[in-house]
């Protein structure tokens, strides 16, 4: 067994200490929760086995027990990766059921989704698809017979000022999220490096091309491309990840993300991550009037909040063409940033809500 005290990673010669997410804290509450109905008793701690196959013990906090029902609190640790969410306490109150079905929500303090293009309905709690799976095999285990899981956060509506949620759609609360369960710190110097030796690694099979992905959405999204290839993720490192690979001589590099992400590549933003550069909207309302669109249509893009409702507007308009004219800015801008107007360099959108936008091939040289 493993305690989040005991989980390091050793970044530029210094070791940072891991921390887990709001979705471990959301499971282990509620299978701690579960534990205490079943058994009666207050457990002090509750093991978590997370998706990176790393099994938390946590301690279990304001448990509150009562005949029909139980809830307890598991505090956020970020360990040393900055995080507004580090220290918020994630609550679970949960039910016994005698159908079997397990029931999962948000309350005080978990933000609801208000626009289409996430990992969820409008109305949902913003309670992403792995802590939804995290929490239904936590309380499984505990008994069969079905439950009733209410996740909420007593502080979660304050913190949620600081984060992005509500230019996102997400209303009122924090989101429970964590792909792996694990939050681990890493600096932007180590993490370029990282993404430098996984494309070593790659180079020196003697592979010829490369797909560079943004993020662990884009890895997910990336099956639905026609051919396989060996695949980095880059982060938000689009320009300092695509020079490496032309220094490598790669001769095929696809570069494929969100069509969020990408709309900044489009205008000539090659460090993507939303606090060096905003630019999404604006990058719609520019290769629209490009286009000639009508300034009405340019307005309503302009007071879009999301960049899957700008693309929706742009689909709705008929003006799905310009997905093609984006990437093949793109592709110019590329070519410009490694100075090799002969770089072969594929760039796929794609949308949460359409999936990829638009063929690749439009983009290849």
């Amino acid at each position: 067994m493993l305690r989040i005290d005991d989980l390091h990673d050793i970044k530029d010669g210094q070791r940072l200490r891991c921390g887990y997410t709001t979705g471990s804290c959301a499971a282990a509450a509620a299978k701690a929760a579960a534990l205490m109905l079943r058994d009666g008793a207050i457990p002090e701690f509750v093991e978590l086995e997370t998706p990176a196959g790393i099994t938390l013990n946590l301690r279990v906090e304001q448990p509150r027990l009562e005949a029909d029902r139980a809830s307890c609190c598991i505090v956020k640790d970020a360990g040393d990766d900055p995080d507004v969410t580090n220290g918020i306490g994630i609550f679970a109150k949960v039910k016994r059921r005698s159908d079997g079905e397990i029931s999962i929500d948000g309350g005080e303090g978990i933000g609801r989704i208000t626009r289409k293009g996430f990992w969820g309905e409008v109305g949902d709690a913003a309670i992403n698809p792995v802590p939804r799976k995290m929490i239904r095999d936590a309380v499984r285990q505990v008994a069969a017979h079905g439950w009733d899981v209410l996740i909420f956060a007593p502080h979660g509506r304050e913190i949620a000022q600081k984060t992005f949620n509500p230019n996102l759609g997400i209303e009122d609360g924090i989101s429970i999220i964590g792909t792996t369960g694990i939050v681990r710190p890493m600096s932007d110097d180590a993490l370029k490096k990282t993404i430098f030796l996984e494309i070593d690694q790659i180079a020196e099979t003697s592979a010829a091309e490369i797909l560079l992905c943004l993020g662990n959405y884009g890895e997910k999204m990336s099956v639905a491309l026609p051919r396989r290839m060996p695949m980095v993720k880059i982060a938000n490192f689009i320009g300092e990840s695509l020079a490496y690979c032309h220094s490598k001589g790669f001769q095929q590099v696809t570069l494929f993300g969100h069509v969020g992400k990408l709309s900044k590549l489009a205008i000539g933003a090659f460090n993507t991550h939303n606090r060096v550069c905003d630019a999404r909207i604006e990058a719609f309302v520019y290769y629209l009037a490009l286009a000639g669109a009508p300034y009405a249509l340019l307005q309503q893009v302009n007071q879009c909040v999301t960049s899957e409702d700008a693309a929706q507007l742009l689909i709705d308009s008929g003006h799905r063409q310009l997905f093609a004219e984006m990437q093949r800015g793109c592709v110019e801008r590329i070519q410009r940033y490694v100075k090799d107007d002969g770089f072969i360099v594929d760039v796929i959108f794609y949308s949460l809500r359409h999936g990829i936008l638009v063929d690749n091939s439009l983009t290849s040289n």
